[in-house]
């Protein structure tokens, strides 16, 4: 069993070490554990310190591409060099490294898939109160809008089995915390979250610039996320509000019609048509999204098994250890 330590990185110089040193050297029920980081176009020396550290894999790019795209190239490396189980941590030190046994053990011991750690938000110094309160809203939202109960969605200390992080597939080029977990709970990939520590900060988050653009960013995720992977139940519930206004006001219309008063309320007659009509054609615009949806499932299963196909090609190669 190979658990690979995967790090995004970007100008990660002077706390790379810190938190490479945090990681474990060994696991009960664990028999190889390797690091790999990912290089999102650093300005600084990062790569030149994960290599005196002694990490195993780094992955290049030239130029800074965003977490969501580095997350993902990770994953594809980590599963070509073997990788049965999949840690993502991050370079600030901000996750306690002892607590990556307890986000491999529900997979060890096949009771899921993936495992999300649990931060003490309430509990974290460096946390303002209006992030806390944003944190657990936005926890909120992706619960709903992937019918899961993770309670601490933003968390990137996380763990996949082999399986699970075939199956990855991240859009957004912001973030891959919230669409994973939405397009699991589609998928019904088994989740676990488990409470994990966190350490002092030692830099400020580089995710966003402020609170605003935070939010802005998280939400506009979610939502595109919910629409990709529950298109039907989205469109259908905003079709579905304009109709009823529009059924309201046709009505409310009628009412005075019979009232003899139908004249005087031309105008309702024509807003209630026009929101039925724009009801009714959210509803089709769901129903041909429900569609490309599921044509997107068979791509994702197409992708699955090329995974797959590339991971076994890769793995039966004899090491030159064979030869």
């Amino acid at each position: 069993m190979k658990l690979i330590i995967q790090i995004p990185c970007y100008n990660e110089a002077e706390t790379l070490e810190i938190a490479l040193n945090d990681l474990p050297k060994k696991i009960d029920g664990i028999d190889e554990i390797e690091y790999l980081i990912i290089n999102d176009g650093s300005k600084d020396n990062t790569v030149q310190v994960a290599k005196d550290w002694g990490v195993h894999y780094v992955v290049n790019f030239k130029k800074n591409k965003g977490l969501a795209k580095g997350f993902m190239a990770g994953i594809d490396a980590c599963l070509r060099n073997g990788a049965d189980i999949i840690v993502n941590t991050d370079a600030d030190n901000q996750y306690n490294g002892e607590d990556i046994e307890k986000l491999v053990r529900p997979i060890l011991e096949e009771k899921a898939d993936i495992v999300i750690g649990e931060r003490p938000i309430d509990d974290t110094e460096h946390f303002s109160p209006l992030k806390k309160k944003l944190q657990h809203f936005g926890s909120w939202t992706v619960r709903v809008a992937s019918k899961t109960d993770i309670p601490d969605a933003p968390s990137g200390f996380r763990a996949y089995s082999r399986d699970a992080a075939m199956r990855l597939n991240v859009t957004n080029e912001y973030t891959y915390t919230l669409e994973t977990i939405i397009q699991a709970g589609r998928n019904k990939i088994a989740m676990k979250s488990v409470p994990v520590r966190t350490n002092p900060e030692l830099r400020k988050s580089r995710l966003f610039s402020s609170m605003f653009g935070y939010v802005k960013r998280s939400m506009v995720t979610i939502v595109r996320s919910f629409m990709m992977y529950k298109p039907l139940r989205f469109f259908t519930l905003i079709g579905g509000i304009f109709l009823l206004i529009g059924l309201a006001l046709g009505i409310r219309f009628l009412v005075y019609f019979f009232m003899g008063a139908g004249t005087g309320h031309i105008q309702s007659l024509i807003l209630a048509s026009t929101l039925s009509m724009m009801g009714f054609m959210t509803v089709i615009i769901g129903l041909q999204a429900d569609v490309i949806a599921g044509n997107r499932k068979l791509l994702e299963d197409i992708q699955y098994h090329v995974r797959k196909l590339d991971y076994d090609a890769e793995n039966s190669r004899p090491s030159e250890e064979d030869k």
